[in-house]
């Protein structure tokens, strides 16, 4: 692993890092935020999962995340969207190929060979982080934006007992059923539709649920509002009659003006499950 750059920040460190990826089969780089309680011992941990088109950096630059988990004493982690490089598959489109990895393991050409994104956010990374950093392994949150938040739910419900708490900010909470993810999991997934609703946060909640507290915000003038589908997930939960918080923010939109604005609720509804007990 190779230090990019290390900045102090709000007590703490604002940590960039590269490495070799064994799931990706390229060179990765996260970004991940300690606070000053993690020169003492193992902090908890929130992983934040972008959206189309970021990278590590738009979180990290944009969200103002860490000025409230230096607050809550809680490490954030940034993951990549996708692989990189010039071996790596790409599209032309901004929402297929580099950037636009939605946390699946591609089992379709020419996505195979790197675009394991649910491995490495679900074992590489996060062996990399509790192996070099004073991060607990055992306490763990998970947020997300858009795509993102797509990925953050379908984690939380597809790997239970793993998070305390899952947050998302305008998620793809129904890709089955939307252009924002019928085109990928065809693409990277390919035609059997059966093979795809384990990246369906609806379809999950409807199956599994979650064993904890959920909570999303969605901007009412979103612009991919339709995409979003954030209905259907509702519904979902609803008819599962789960806990959740399910929000729609008046006047907000895709932007990370929104993703800001809310991040202190959302670091705070997470510091609350993951220092319960």
């Amino acid at each position: 692993m190779e230090t990019v750059s290390e900045n102090a920040c709000f007590g703490g460190v604002q940590g960039v890092y590269s490495h070799e990826s064994d799931a990706c089969a390229c060179d990765m780089t996260f970004g991940l935020f300690l606070p000053a309680e993690a020169k003492d011992g193992p902090v908890p941990v929130l992983w934040y999962l972008s959206g189309l088109t970021c990278t590590h950096e738009n979180a990290m630059v944009k969200a103002g995340a860490q000025s409230w988990a230096a607050e809550q004493g809680i490490a954030l982690v940034f993951p990549d969207t996708s692989p990189r490089g010039e071996d790596v598959a790409d599209d032309e489109a901004y929402d297929l190929g580099k950037g636009a990895g939605f946390y699946v393991n591609a089992t379709q050409d020419p996505w195979k060979p790197h675009f394991r994104m649910w491995d490495y956010v679900a074992d590489e990374l996060p062996r990399i982080i509790t192996g070099n950093f004073a991060v607990d392994e055992e306490r763990q949150a998970i947020t997300g934006h858009s795509m993102g938040g797509h990925g953050a739910l379908t984690l939380a419900m597809g790997l239970p007992g793993r998070f305390a708490s899952v947050s998302a900010f305008a998620p793809i909470v129904n890709p089955t059923a939307s252009d924002w993810g019928r085109k990928q999991l065809t693409a990277y997934l390919g035609e059997d539709e059966s093979n795809w609703a384990g990246h369906d946060a609806t379809l999950l909640m409807r199956d599994l649920g979650f064993n904890g507290p959920i909570l999303t915000d969605t901007g009412t003038n979103d612009q991919f509002i339709d995409l979003l589908k954030p209905e259907a997930f509702a519904a979902a939960v609803n008819a599962r009659r789960q806990q959740a918080t399910l929000r729609l923010q008046p006047g907000y939109d895709h932007s990370y003006f929104f993703v800001s604005t809310f991040m202190e609720e959302h670091i705070a509804f997470h510091a609350e499950a993951l220092y319960a007990g």
